[in-house]
């Protein structure tokens, strides 16, 4: 039984800060909002932006790699777009739009009324955002990185041009990553102890079940890269020697301390999608998940067991045959988890009554271009395979397939499912699913080449490449994808913006869900429930609606049901916590101590004055 750690029902101070309402509109409720709903919005907005800019680099990679010997950038230029690229798409694009889903949906799929820690939530926000702006003012301040998103000792210590990079990729990674601890403190906490009354462990919904082993995975890992990128830093800019070889230092010790966060991170990444996809299939199937108990733990399993196999991103560097030979077993092991999420999905929608709507379009996208991609990923667990495919296109290609046609295309399902629960209205299903088969189809132009000139030898990262090598038209037919990619995100936005035009609201339950967010009004009223619900079933919204009768079928329970869950008294409304911008202020200081490492001292010092003042506003200010 889960506990409810206090009375959220009790009326707060009524002061002058007091958290906005619907009435209470205008960007200054943005910045003060403690509210998970809004902090949600927040999150998966700037993580869109982050997701055009990143795109854009990856256009611009695509151009200048279409033709031989490309002149669209030069070797500095394109280093930093595909550094950026890289950067981009892992820490602000991939794990912030999981971050949206997070804030939104796991207080409503539990039955609270918010998160643990309301303003420690705004804080994780504006932390994120100010460490994104931070890595990316690099362009306009010295450089931007050039070291790859893995960025590798010694190259990335080598002094300038790379110093300036180095600092920022260093500096930035580590204020987007006390974003993402903070973060996973929060939602751990709030899943284990503000579930509603009823609602034990095997009766969570596995997009919550998911999102506790990412928050635990985000509480291990971060502390593993925030001392790589301490070392990283102290390299740079005060001449230490963690990782110079020239003075006893390790330039290994970088890659297994990055790779030991790095494939953790991997599954950081691709679970959220692997929840929403275990949500959106029994909708549209119109059945239960199939093996509940099996997904979960299977989950559970895949957290755990990719701590252990970090190396196979290392078969190359000369650990020797037995560390190789553990690490290839280990990676082989870790498929297994991975292969029972995906039979379940299939069993799933196996006999089911499906409906094809945009949601499911992407999630089944997402269990077929996701499968691919771990086949290809298995082939690295043989030894002697991966060391003619380090290092080549094969492996861009199979990151892509599970990172783009896993994760992406899992995000974009849960955006098209859960868009009526934030707006109240459905996003048009013939933009929705222009978007989906045109999005695969230039997917698959994309990145289905890149298998082909990876085993034809082209090796990743150079800005250029000879001509009559064989690889001019696979690099023509990738670019080509990559702008019909481009094209079905242009329908993406048009779709929003038609949406928000043109379309009239939806009811309460327009996918005849399952799950009990879809048991309170579109769009979600600020305090989620009127009433804290009292759970009784897996799928208790569902069980809620719908009985069995005599023959086993199924048939609507007693009419009025879904009315009296829904129904709400304005005048009886619960206080909620009250909005403050000591989150914001604190998030401030963050990046100023960046600039004073690499620009001025100065900086440093108003950072500190600026968290000081952030952190004593904060403590003293009463928390309703």
């Amino acid at each position: 039984m889960a506990t409810i750690t206090e009375d959220i029902t009790t009326p707060a101070y009524d002061g002058p800060f007091r958290r906005p309402t619907e009435t209470q509109k205008g960007i200054v409720s943005w910045l003060t909002t403690v509210d998970h709903k809004r902090i949600g919005i927040l999150y998966g907005c700037t993580s869109l932006m982050f997701f055009l800019i990143g795109g854009s680099e990856a256009l611009l990679i695509r151009l200048q790699l279409a033709h031989p010997n490309g002149h669209v950038l030069s070797a500095e230029q394109y280093n930093q777009i595909f550094t950026m690229h890289g950067i981009t798409m892992i820490f602000l694009v991939v794990m912030p739009l999981g971050a949206a889903f997070f804030n939104y949906l796991i207080p409503l799929m539990i039955g609270a009324r918010d998160v643990a820690f309301p303003r420690l939530n705004a804080f994780s926000y504006w932390t994120f955002l100010f460490g994104g702006l931070f890595i990316y003012s690099s362009f306009f301040l010295g450089g931007a990185p050039q070291c790859g998103w893995f960025c590798y000792a010694p190259l990335s210590t080598m002094g300038l041009p790379t110093t300036i990079g180095t600092l920022f990729y260093a500096l930035g990674l580590q204020i987007t990553g006390v974003a993402s601890l903070v973060a996973s403190v929060n939602f751990v906490t709030t899943i284990i102890n503000m579930r509603a009354p009823g609602m034990s462990f095997f009766k969570m919904p596995m997009f919550v079940w998911m999102s506790l082993v990412v928050n635990f995975l985000l509480l291990f890992a971060m502390p593993v890269i925030a001392v790589a990128l301490f070392e990283l830093l102290f390299d740079t800019a005060f001449g230490t020697n963690f990782f110079n070889p020239a003075q006893g230092g390790d330039p290994v010790l970088w890659q297994h301390m990055f790779w030991l966060f790095g494939h953790p991170e991997v599954y950081i990444l691709i679970l959220p999608a692997m929840g929403i996809v275990s949500e959106v299939l029994p909708t549209f199937s119109r059945k239960p998940l199939f093996g509940y108990t099996f997904v979960a733990f299977s989950g559970v399993a895949i957290g755990f067991m990719g701590w252990g196999v970090w190396a196979h991103h290392m078969f190359a560097v000369g650990l020797g045959p037995i560390a190789n030979s553990a690490f290839a077993i280990s990676t082989m092991f870790i498929a297994v988890p991975t292969g029972v999420k995906i039979f379940n999905w299939l069993g799933t929608m196996w006999g089911g009554k499906l409906r094809f709507s945009t949601p499911m379009l992407f999630s089944i996208g997402f269990i077929t271009m996701f499968t691919i991609g771990g086949l290809s990923g298995v082939t690295h667990s043989i030894v002697p395979s991966d060391y003619q495919q380090t290092d080549t296109y094969y492996i861009v290609a199979h990151f892509h397939y599970v990172l783009f046609g896993g994760a992406i295309f899992g995000l974009m399902s849960g955006i098209y499912y859960w868009y009526p629960k934030v707006t109240g209205k459905l996003l048009n299903e013939k933009l929705g699913k222009s978007h989906f088969w045109i999005m695969l189809i230039g997917f698959n132009v994309t990145f289905a080449p890149f298998h082909i000139l990876g085993l034809q030898g082209m090796a990743r990262r150079y800005y250029r490449y000879p001509a009559h090598e064989g690889f001019d038209f696979w690099n023509m037919v990738s670019t080509i994808g990559a702008f019909i990619i481009a094209f079905s995100i242009l329908i993406f936005l048009i779709n929003i913006v038609w949406t928000h035009l043109k379309e009239q609201p939806c009811g309460d339950d327009p996918w005849d869900a399952r799950t009990i967010e879809w048991s309170i009004p579109n769009p979600t009223p600020h305090y989620n429930y009127l009433e804290i619900p009292v759970v009784h079933e897996r799928d208790d919204w569902w069980h809620k609606k719908y009985t069995e009768d005599e023959q086993g079928n199924l048939v609507p329970a007693l009419a009025g049901a879904s009315e009296e869950a829904t129904a709400h008294d304005e005048h009886a409304e619960p206080h909620m916590p009250r909005p403050s911008y000591w989150p914001l202020v604190a998030a401030a200081a963050l990046p100023l101590f960046g600039y004073g490492v690499i620009i001025q001292w100065v900086f440093g010092a108003v950072g500190a004055v600026v968290l000081l003042v952030g952190i004593y506003g904060w403590a003293m200010e009463p928390v309703e």
